[in-house]
């Protein structure tokens, strides 16, 4: 399969760097549970270029009718973004049918580091951890300051609407979980007064950051983008799963949350505070409890039967005493 891909990038070098001659080092990479990331080179008469493909599983085109975007239109909203100054890879090439490689774009390889633990514990980033919070609400304000006139083709999906989808998955399911049950019933009790409709990215967190010594590198992962509430992105980040152990930190476990919002509120020129994010943070929680227990019905039904969806399916649990300390809380 490398082989065949490596192929056809080769048939592509032309149309994506200028005097390029044949792709090299394809090298499958590691995380991604729902796309298939590679790395490679491109040798130029002066120099080396290093890339990232990213398609679809096999290269299969998705589903539309699920949440997640194309990927070709995951290009344009990083290309959107990267233009309005949120840190993101240059797109390079977006294939199309023709091309043999499937649902896909080429991006440029941007240098840093993903992985949540390393982050949140290395010495390496121990000044990264300090203004993280900081670069955060900067481009959080970024992304949803890209205008949506054109973006008619992405869910509008704010608030109540959101809460609405999940629950119609959870019901699909029935099951009885009383926390979760509670979680809904809280919700519909208490919804929050509406804010302006603006490009959510949908999964800003750690995992989805790349980051070096320096700070915040590169938004990634822009599949499950749509149009909503952006308090839902700020509160996404601050969901104490996202916090990866370090759950004193309520930013992604790296963070204070009024650091993030002073940040935001000045780039953006809203005025946002901690306490209205409480109610998303509540969501935040329902939902990825929800995704727990979809990923343990992909395994289950024996669709994936990985271990990786079996033991996200478990983690349904822990979402439910998340639940519990927020409502607590509020």
């Amino acid at each position: 399969m490398i082989e065949s891909l490596q192929n056809n990038l080769n048939a592509l070098i032309p149309k994506m760097v200028n005097s390029g001659q044949t792709a090299s080092n394809l090298t499958r990479l590691s995380g991604g549970a729902s796309q298939e990331t590679y790395a490679f080179e491109v040798q130029t008469s002066s120099s080396t270029v290093d890339l990232i493909l990213r398609r679809s599983p096999t290269g299969i085109d998705r589903d539309t009718s699920t949440a997640s975007v194309t990927l070709a239109q995951e290009a344009k909203l990083i290309e959107l973004a990267r233009n309005n100054g949120v840190p993101a890879p240059r797109v390079i090439y977006v294939c199309s049918p023709e091309d043999n490689i499937g649902d896909s774009f080429v991006m440029s390889r941007e240098i840093g580091e993903t992985l949540a633990r390393k982050i949140l514990r290395d010495n390496t980033y121990e000044r990264t951890r300090k203004i993280l919070a900081r670069q955060c609400g900067d481009a959080l304000a970024k992304i949803h300051a890209v205008a949506i006139d054109s973006l008619d083709w992405l869910q509008n999906r704010a608030g109540i609407a959101q809460l609405d989808r999940y629950e119609e998955i959870f019901r699909g399911f029935e099951v009885h979980r009383p926390i979760l049950e509670l979680a809904i019933r809280w919700l519909r009790d208490n919804p929050p007064k509406p804010s302006d409709t603006v490009l959510v990215h949908g999964d800003f967190r750690l995992g989805n950051l790349m980051v070096d010594e320096n700070g915040l590198v590169a938004v990634l992962d822009w599949e499950l983008a749509h149009l909503g509430d952006p308090r839902e992105d700020i509160a996404w980040i601050c969901v104490n799963s996202w916090r990866f152990g370090v759950t004193e930190r309520r930013v992604g476990g790296f963070g204070d949350l009024n650091e993030l919002l002073d940040t935001y509120n000045e780039t953006s020129g809203k005025n946002f505070f901690a306490k209205e994010i409480d109610w998303f943070e509540v969501l935040g929680s329902l939902k990825w409890g929800i995704m727990c227990m979809t990923m343990y019905e992909v395994f289950r039904s024996g669709a994936d039967p990985s271990v990786e969806r079996a033991a996200i399916g478990r983690r349904v649990s822990e979402t439910e005493i998340d639940i519990i300390n927020l409502l607590e809380k509020v």
